[in-house]
């Protein structure tokens, strides 16, 4: 499965870098994504490294969820695709 990165988890003045909302294909309501919860998501930089984070919860009623990853993301990957494992 894929997904495309959408944005970080962010409040009003901060925003985490280790937690991602991502947008799944094929998947439109909340009620999708309950199959989702504990798998592995994986990002590959452009030098080729691949940094690894969990799915933790859904994110809204349109079928997006938070992904957590053990380093923070940069900027560049946002709008970048991410495979489920």
């Amino acid at each position: 499965m894929e997904a495309i990165i959408v944005n970080f988890r962010r409040g009003r003045t901060t925003q985490n870098t280790r937690h991602l909302v991502l947008k799944i294909e094929g998947i439109n309501s909340i009620k999708d994504t309950k199959s989702l919860l504990k798998k592995q998501v994986i990002w590959k930089s452009p030098s080729g490294k691949e940094l690894k984070g969990i799915v933790s919860a859904s994110h809204g009623n349109s079928g997006c969820v938070r992904a957590i990853f053990e380093r923070g993301l940069p900027g560049q990957s946002l709008g970048q695709k991410v495979v489920l494992k």
